[in-house]
């Protein structure tokens, strides 16, 4: 069993995202989850830390000595440990140093050897409604920030923050091996997303000033494996069941100058297609396309609201 540190304070979303790339995921405690199992996980966004679960308990210190004491080990006692410590969002008000002392030194009575800078492995405590130990598997790559949409070779306002698009391109099935489409690819950032998670890309969009940009900015994150062109969402120019998964950021209406019935009338016909080329979908608009999904022949298995600022709130729909 694993036990998931979550990122954000969107705790479905990231729960989400982690059954894209493993099973069995539960909630466990604000900012906690557990999983059977996970694959790939350094490449998730929305979660920070990956570590084989010792066990949970009440969120006090002396409950997580007690755990630990009982707790089975196997790594030899001649390896080196640390231990790390975490108020999850400060829900629990534990000293983490505290913690960190005493966890220790339940690990040195034991036979271990302590190795802050370097060690063979490292316990993690975390501290949450619910408190949680486990062996440090994998701590996710972060550097969302070296790929800030101002800091890209094609920019546009308005673009999707890179540590979302990740997440969406994980969720629509992005991975080594996949075809993932973007029918409306903009800036091209989620598409850039998926690829560095391994998947083969396909961005289209109706403007050829943005798939001219989009293909700037997938060569210059992307060693190849992607395209781009320009084409129109509702008429796409593939065949059936050409695509693993589709990410469709529909145009937000205060931005697109899109009238708007011919604005459910492009959304309706882009999930049309969508649905011919590729099994599964996430939408992500200004407000709820539950109606669009359903009449382009899909179903919305999830849909989250997810506040970004005071003026937009982004629904994610997951299609299948």
């Amino acid at each position: 069993m694993y036990l998931l540190e979550l990122a954000g304070d969107d705790d479905a979303f990231a729960r989400r995202e982690a059954a894209s790339r493993g099973s069995g995921v539960e909630a466990l405690a604000p900012g906690l989850a557990t999983a059977r199992g996970v694959r790939r996980p350094e490449t998730l966004a929305y979660t920070r830390r990956v570590c084989r679960l010792v066990g949970t308990c009440e969120s006090t210190v002396e409950d997580a000595v007690a755990l630990l004491s009982a707790a089975s080990i196997d790594h030899p006692p001649a390896d080196t440990v640390a231990v790390r410590a975490r108020d999850v969002r400060g829900v629990s008000g534990v000293d983490t140093q505290a913690a960190e002392r005493r966890l220790g030194s339940v690990l040195v009575d034991r036979g271990f050897a302590v190795d802050l800078d370097d060690p063979d492995h490292t316990l993690v405590a975390l501290f949450s409604e619910t408190a949680a130990l486990g062996w440090l598997e994998t701590e996710t790559a972060r550097g969302f920030g070296a790929r800030r949409p101002t800091d890209r070779p094609f920019f546009q306002p308005g673009s999707m923050a890179p540590m979302d698009a990740r997440a969406l391109a994980n969720v629509a099935g992005a991975g080594p091996g996949a075809r993932i489409l973007d029918p409306m690819c903009g800036t091209g950032g989620i598409l850039v997303e998926a690829g560095l998670v391994g998947a083969s890309v396909v961005g289209v969009d109706a403007q050829a000033k943005m798939a001219a940009g989009a293909r700037r900015n997938l060569a210059h994150y992307l060693d190849g494996g992607f395209e781009v062109c320009r084409g129109d969402a509702t008429r796409l120019p593939f065949e059936a069941d050409a695509f693993d998964g589709v990410v469709v950021d529909a145009p937000y209406g205060r931005q697109s100058k899109v009238e708007s019935d011919s604005l459910v009338a492009l959304v309706e016909g882009a999930l049309t297609e969508a649905r011919r080329v590729a099994p599964r979908a996430v939408l992500v608009g200004d407000r709820p396309w539950n109606g669009a999904s359903e009449a382009a022949g899909w179903t919305v298995t999830a849909r989250f609201d997810r506040r970004v600022h005071g003026s937009l709130t982004r629904f994610v729909h997951v299609l299948e």
